[in-house]
């Protein structure tokens, strides 16, 4: 949840871990701070607020030293505020942590009785002063973490300083994400590769129970018994400016705006459209059984659940195999039975979401095997499925998913085309030309997002609503979900999405004048319907905004105002739908004055239950 900078070499630190942090704000923005070491003395700052808080304290009074580490928060134990900001400190020890340590109570009461005495309300500070605690018997600052981290339960990923051996930074994880970078004479750790991209591309992926010692010469891998690793270094290919604003006001419509491009990258090299098939490079599940599968597990949280939710629709029509999807969170709490020949699939953009992870484990506790669509290479989820589906969004910055919800739904479409012609339910000749609509859809992306103004103007006349709904039939019913969770996140309005067929079953109570009503009724297989059940909205005095499909003139007159996208294959309609949803959240929270990129009470990974 929260994001996490260290770095040891032999520049200043401070600017560079200032740079990571505002690379990772996504992750936590209600407080920030740094600490590093010059000449035996902690240099520590916090700041509540946002990371310009932080920034503006160092410009008065600066932090020198080459070894340092650096935070940003999302609130899980204690409130925002400047004692409950990270780096936290007992006695010699300094650290930073992201995660929830679940015995902190019981932990906290002993170290109460040994004298110690605690500053935050953070489960955080606890680990400094366990740290600290060993640290006074040993003398030994890696024995000390090790003894520390081997009493803990929960979730963590830390970067830890020590006052008195100045020339070690440690980091260790377990259930959060930590990422090293291995540069020239310089080492980095942190959460997320984007706030290491523009000094290394050079990285190392820790898995759960491992810890790296750092020195300004050397690293060392070790698990938390002190047995020495080897890991093996990756070369990211993403480049720095993939994660910058690239002139774009917010990151939220630059990544709108990369849609086409991030589609094209998702399909580019898997549609085999000559032998009507699909490629999928690291699948690495076996025909045999894919052939054979009985049911399908889909698991994911919020937009990807959504995501999910389209999923369903193309894996049941296309495949011909029943498909339950699960909230992540409730999926292991239910005892799920997961029989032999099934797959579960699990839906995450950054791979790190614990609840999804708990989930995947679940799947692999009973025997399953899993497949992941997922963002972020080598995360933690990517690592533990039997098979992974890349989504190639790029980075994705703005705490709203756009780029990564489609790029999700395309992924789920080239599974469905696979299993398809594995289970030998879709000719050649059909996925042929299903793979032709496909590689249409690109182009067709960039032709809805000429709609930007026309939605702008649209956002002026509907920005002081108190409330919307959102309404769509069979694989639309999701995207009016995802209409309806993009308003909420980053304008703060109050909005529903709702299956058409059932805004008779309540909702319709809800219609009048002031509600207005977002109704997808592109030409499909369920329009007349969804016609009909627009026509009870306006009888009732709803103001009703139409996605439509093409040059759709009979409704123009029945409606409040019509947007118009690209003609394309059924199938392909939750896609080219998702834009302009994206597009009238993004214009309504401008208007508002919201934060886009960083709304409240909302962070990007969240990997915490």
């Amino acid at each position: 949840m929260c994001g996490i900078v260290g770095y040891i070499g032999l520049q200043q630190a401070s600017p560079i871990i200032l740079d990571g942090l505002r690379r990772l704000e996504y992750r936590g923005y209600d407080s920030a701070g740094i600490c590093t070491l010059d000449e035996g003395v902690a240099q520590i700052r916090r700041a509540q607020g946002k990371l310009l808080n932080l920034e503006n304290l160092l410009y008065d009074n600066p932090a020198r030293g080459t070894r340092g580490v650096g935070h940003t928060r999302w609130a899980t134990h204690g409130r925002p505020s400047e004692i409950n900001a990270h780096p936290h400190r007992a006695g010699s020890i300094v650290l930073v942590h992201n995660g929830i340590i679940e015995n902190y109570i019981s932990l906290k009461g002993r170290l109460q009785d040994l004298g110690h005495q605690f500053s935050s309300e953070t489960d955080t500070e606890i680990i400094a002063h366990l740290v600290e605690d060993h640290y006074r018997d040993s003398g030994d600052f890696e024995q000390a973490v090790r003894q520390a981290l081997a009493e803990v339960k929960g979730a963590y990923a830390v970067a830890i300083l020590c006052i008195d051996e100045p020339d070690k930074l440690i980091a260790a994880k377990l259930g959060s994400p930590l990422v090293v970078g291995q540069g020239k004479g310089e080492y980095f750790v942190a959460s997320d590769i984007p706030a290491m991209l523009s000094h290394t591309r050079e990285m190392i992926f820790l898995e759960d129970g491992e810890m790296v010692v750092f020195t300004p010469l050397a690293m060392r891998f070790s698990d938390l018994a002190g047995n020495p690793l080897t890991k093996q270094s990756k070369t990211i290919t993403w480049s720095p400016t993939m994660a910058e604003k690239g002139g774009y006001r917010h990151f939220m419509l630059k990544e709108i705006y990369e849609q086409p491009r991030a589609l094209a990258d998702t399909i580019a090299g898997r549609a085999l459209v000559e032998e009507g098939d699909v490629y999928l490079e690291d699948l690495d599940l076996d025909d045999a059984q894919l052939a054979g599968l009985e049911k399908i597990f889909i698991i994911a949280c919020g937009t990807s659940w959504h995501a999910g939710l389209v999923g369903k629709f193309y894996l049941e029509k296309i495949a011909r195999v029943p498909v339950e999807i699960d909230i992540a969170s409730e999926f292991r709490y239910r005892d799920p039975i997961i029989p032999a020949n099934s797959l579960t699939i699990l839906v995450s953009q950054s791979g790190e979401t614990a609840d999804t992870l708990a989930a995947l484990r679940e799947a692999h506790g009973k025997g399953g095997k899993t497949l992941c669509i997922c963002n972020v290479v080598d995360s933690s989820i990517a690592r533990e499925s039997d098979g992974i589906i890349y989504t190639h969004a790029g980075p994705e910055i703005g705490v709203a998913s756009t780029k990564a919800f489609t790029t999700q739904l395309v992924a789920l479409y080239l599974l469905a085309l696979k299993l398809g012609r594995i289970r030998r339910s879709l000719s050649a000749a059909d996925c042929q030309a299903r793979l032709a609509d496909l590689l249409e859809l690109p182009r067709k992306l960039e032709e809805t997002l000429e709609l930007d103004a026309e939605i702008e103007e649209l956002a002026r006349e509907f920005v002081n609503a108190r409330d919307f709904l959102y309404l769509g039939r069979g694989n639309l019913y999701p995207i009016a979900l995802e209409g309806a969770l993009k308003l909420k996140e980053i304008s703060y309005i109050h909005a529903e999405g709702y299956p058409a067929g059932e805004m008779k079953h309540g909702p319709i109570a809800l219609i009048d004048e002031d509600l207005p009503v977002v109704v997808l009724v592109p030409r499909n297989s369920t329009y007349d319907k969804v016609v009909s059940n627009m026509e009870e909205v306006c009888a009732r005095g709803g103001q009703v905004i139409a996605v439509v499909s093409g040059d759709d003139e009979e409704l123009l007159d029945k409606v409040a105002a019509l947007i118009s996208v690209p003609t394309v294959d059924e199938d392909l309609l939750p896609i080219i739908t998702s834009v302009p949803m994206q597009l009238l959240a993004y214009y309504i929270a401008v208007l508002k004055g919201t934060d886009v990129d960083q709304p409240r009470n909302l962070a990007k990974s969240v990997t915490v239950e």
